[in-house]
């Protein structure tokens, strides 16, 4: 299957520029050396369309050719932002750090700064179709605009130092940047104008709202300001929880120890089914029912739910009147709940609504309590089997 992606994801796209009349000009721009200063700027190979398909073109500047980028997808960028949602590739799914444009940019266009992270690259120049504009990407090593802002990667010195290896200066006759809102925390904007005389106005938090905001003159409305974690934003992120649980090893190791079992190899007594059961409900029920789970923590919101998934198991498939019954019960009871509350505390990091303070205090209580739950719980398996 991997080979099957990978053959795919090497065909050419049939993906145009979305330029107005008069075409893309120029050549393309250079590769930035990490770390140097603006006389290091264009001493490398210049990124071509043979390198990445979604460059459609180039456009000479008095700093150089930059490369202009196409805002359709084509097949391959389908497929890999759906291989990223999966965790497949998803720390080496990257945009070269540099400045690019969209349509037919002048020294007028607005400019936009973005991460390297490539999902996040394509969804502002897909916001940007039909419009001329400049987008300056930082070397964020992958990482998405919010996360990156809190490594500080998304920050002042990574800015500064992009803005001089383009030579954006030379580029723009204004000195405005457009920021992304979540990444105000990694960027004193104070300093990025102290020390490159660019002033920085932050854009709305969705890229979906860009459109709205240039066509009212760069004001954000409070709807553009707010912070929403709906349905659907919550529900995208469950690919990549259910793919970190299939590669771990423990998984495996559990699918074994059934298969033994069915084949009379009885090491551990219970029901693969039920362990798969809990992991889904930690993976996709924790975060599809966050809001109306009514407990704050998400160990808590995961073991709440896992134990509700328990017991309906337990009543569906009876409890055997033997003392062994009795213990394998327990067993589901110890060990299922305790594994959805591990996957849903995984939740934390993609949600909004958690502090980096608060999830270390929850990681430092649920931990140790998970632990002791599955021990117990695998001693009590282990009990059932024997007696």
């Amino acid at each position: 299957m991997s080979a099957l992606f990978d053959r795919f994801l090497k065909e050419p796209s049939q993906v145009s520029c979305g330029c107005d009349a008069g075409g893309c000009c120029g050549s393309s721009a250079p590769k930035d050396k990490e770390g140097g200063d603006g006389a290091d700027a264009g001493t490398e190979k210049p990124l071509t369309a043979s390198d990445h398909r979604w460059i459609c073109g180039t456009r000479e500047t008095p700093a150089g050719p930059i490369p202009l980028v196409s805002t359709r997808f084509g097949a391959s960028e389908r497929l890999g932002s759906w291989r990223s949602r999966w965790g497949i590739g998803r720390m080496t799914y990257t945009v070269p750090p540099a400045l690019y444009g969209v349509g037919n940019p002048d020294a007028w266009s607005s400019v936009f700064v973005t991460c390297n992270y490539k999902m996040t690259f394509d969804r502002v120049r897909r916001a940007l179709a039909g419009r001329d504009a400049w987008i300056l990407v930082l070397d964020t090593r992958g990482i998405n605009v919010w996360c990156a802002a809190g490594k500080r990667t998304f920050g002042t010195d990574e800015l500064v130092n992009r803005i001089t290896l383009s030579g954006l200066a030379r580029i723009v006759s204004h000195r405005t940047l457009i920021l992304p809102q979540l990444g105000a925390p990694g960027v004193a904007a104070h300093e990025v104008t102290k020390q490159t005389k660019f002033r920085i106005i932050y854009g709305p938090v969705r890229v979906e709202d860009l459109p709205a905001f240039l066509d009212a003159g760069m004001k954000a409305t409070l709807e553009m300001r707010r912070i929403r974690f709906a349905f659907r934003d919550r529900i995208i992120l469950a690919p990549e929880e259910l793919a970190a649980v299939v590669i771990n090893p423990a998984f495996w190791i559990i699918g074994g120890l059934w298969i033994a079992g069915l084949l009379g190899l009885k090491i551990f007594s219970f029901y693969l089914p039920a362990v798969i059961g809990a992991l889904l409900i930690g993976a996709i029920a924790v975060p599809a029912l966050l809001p109306w789970i009514p407990v704050r923590r998400f160990s808590l919101k995961g073991w709440l739910l896992g134990l509700i998934g328990t017991l309906f198991f337990l009543a569906v498939r009876g409890i055997p009147a033997t003392t062994a019954g009795w213990v394998s019960a327990a067993s589901y009871v110890l060990c299922l709940p305790a594994l959805s509350a591990f996957i849903g505390m995984g939740f934390t990091g993609s949600s909004p609504i958690t502090s980096l303070s608060g999830v270390v205090k929850e990681m430092k209580t649920a931990v140790p309590l998970i632990a002791l739950s599955l021990v117990l719980g695998v001693a009590a398996m282990i009990t059932s089997a024997v007696i």
